[in-house]
C-alpha cells in the first residue's frame, strides 16, 4: 500500500489510465469484430461500411499506444483483403 502522497497519487492516476486504455483497446477489438461479422453474412456492403468504420478506429488506437502501428496495418491489409474477396 502507498506510504506518502505521491505513491497515492500515483495509484490513483494509474487506475483511471487503465480504464481508458481497456475502453480504447476494447473499442478496437469492437470494431474489427463488427468487420468479421459483415464478412461472415456475406453482404460486401455492410463489409465494406464496417471496415470504413473500423480503420479511423484502428488508427486511433495506434496515436494512443494501444496497438502497434504495423499490427493495425496487417489488421487493416488483411481485412481490406477478405472484404474484396466477397
Amino acid at each position: 500500500m502507498a506510504h506518502h502522497k505521491s505513491a497515492e497519487k500515483r495509484l490513483r492516476q494509474t487506475a483511471k489510465r487503465t480504464a481508458i486504455n481497456r475502453a480504447r483497446a476494447g473499442a478496437v477489438k469492437s470494431a474489427v469484430k463488427r468487420v468479421e461479422a459483415a464478412i461472415a453474412s456475406g453482404k460486401k456492403a455492410d463489409a465494406e461500411a464496417a471496415l470504413k468504420a473500423a480503420q479511423p478506429e484502428l488508427h486511433s488506437g495506434v496515436g494512443k499506444g494501444v496497438l502497434h502501428k504495423n499490427a493495425a496495418a496487417r489488421k487493416i491489409s488483411r481485412l481490406t483483403k477478405r472484404v474484396r474477396a466477397l
